[in-house]
């Protein structure tokens, strides 16, 4: 009887135990989405102080802030002998952060100058579908039926829309949008090529040596386009309210949120952190509004929500093809 109830607390403190541990998970998974979605409305906010500040300035100023603690995080986690790292894996992370985080965020900061935080973020969220194409071309990956019907239905959404929605005003509304989904093309295909890197040295390391990478060539096309050191900190003299964005775009947008989804994952798994990450064209339609002043009508509310819906639906099926795999 003692060992039988014994083996009944530990069974129960075991549940609590993973109960906490999914409840932790979520927290994270919500938190890390919502705080990278509000990416968007700080850049804009950045618009409006200096309309024409050049996204590469932009991007230096949140990369400059956020690296030291990257390369700090590295070392101590080289320190601890994680990840086992050759040169051809530190290459390979490097070149897949420059084209995550350099070239993609490059897209995405340009293509905010001509459309709304809500509409660059819905673009964005429609990523998965480049990951279905990509996916079958590249990775031997195989289109279904299910996920071509889900992909459908998300970009219905993205038609409702442009055609009847008031997020959509703008002047270079084909060009803005243009430019953020091929940024969400390209990190379709970041992920794609992440996956294999992080199964090898650990997505710690892997996230540290994508941002360093990001980091010098991000450095190299400053330095060209500001005509060397005087122009650099010509570039840098900006108002004090920039560099308050700056430090929120690089610690609460950047540097919290990538930990938080990392450690997300690895308490629930990519695929529910996937499925949270719902909140975040959510949260950034709430605070576009409410500190953008962006419109939002009927037909905004509509679209958007077959969007979310398409992504939901295509996300739940490959979590459910997922499953027998891990078996």
């Amino acid at each position: 009887m003692k060992a039988s109830f014994r083996e009944v607390q530990g069974d129960a403190a075991l549940t609590r135990a993973e109960t906490r541990r999914d409840g932790l998970g979520m927290a994270l998974g919500i938190l890390g989405a919502v705080l990278f979605s509000m990416k968007a409305v700080l850049v804009k906010m950045a618009y409006g102080i200096v309309p024409d500040l050049p996204a590469v300035t932009l991007m230096v100023l949140r990369m400059g802030l956020s690296l030291p603690v990257y390369i700090i995080i590295l070392l101590i986690a080289r320190r601890a002998g994680e990840g086992r790292i050759g040169w051809r894996e530190t290459a390979g992370a490097m070149a897949a952060g420059m084209l995550a985080y350099y070239i993609c965020t490059f897209l995405d900061f340009q293509g905010l100058k001509h459309i709304t935080a809500q509409l660059e973020r819905l673009l964005l969220f429609t990523y998965p579908a480049f990951v279905v194409i990509f996916g079958a071309i590249f990775f031997g990956g195989r289109i279904t039926k299910a996920g071509l019907a889900c992909v459908a239905l998300a970009y219905s959404g993205l038609v409702v829309v442009f055609i009847g929605g008031d997020i959509t005003v703008s002047e270079n509304l084909w060009l803005g949008a243009g430019l953020v989904l091929l940024c969400a093309a390209l990190f379709a295909l970041f992920q794609l090529l992440a996956n294999r890197f992080v199964d090898k040295i650990g997505a710690r390391v892997f996230t540290c040596l994508a941002m360093i990478g990001a980091a010098s060539a991000l450095m190299v096309h400053f330095i060209v386009v500001s005509g060397g050191p005087s122009g650099m900190i010509q570039a840098l003299d900006l108002p004090r309210e920039m560099w308050g964005l700056a430090f929120a775009l690089a610690f609460f947008c950047t540097l919290l949120p990538s930990f938080f989804i990392n450690m997300a994952i690895a308490r629930i798994g990519a695929q529910t952190v996937a499925i949270l990450g719902m909140v975040g064209p959510l949260a950034t339609i709430i605070a576009a509004i409410v500190v953008l002043g962006e419109p939002f009508g009927f037909w905004d509310g509509v679209g958007t929500a077959i969007t979310l819906i398409g992504i939901a639906l295509y996300t739940l099926s490959a979590q459910r093809r997922a499953k027998p795999r891990q078996r």
